[in-house]
């Protein structure tokens, strides 16, 4: 069973902006997001996740252990 994604918001790597389900190939996007304006804050959302990652000692082996 899938997903719908009618109503949905993707944010295009390629052109740098914001489309509906029927635009650019998979794997050029982002999404889906369920409003237009998250999908505009995707580059920030995913710089927000990869710096919480990047410091997370769980998944970080260059960081120190917690003891």
């Amino acid at each position: 069973m899938s997903e719908s994604t009618e109503g949905k918001f993707w944010y295009c790597l390629k052109h740098h902006a914001v489309e509906p389900t029927d635009g650019c190939n998979i794997a050029d996007r982002l999404g889906p997001y369920p409003t237009r304006e998250e999908a505009e804050r995707a580059l920030e959302k995913v710089a927000e996740r990869n710096a919480a990652w990047d410091n997370d000692p769980n998944w970080n082996d260059d960081l120190p252990e917690k003891s």
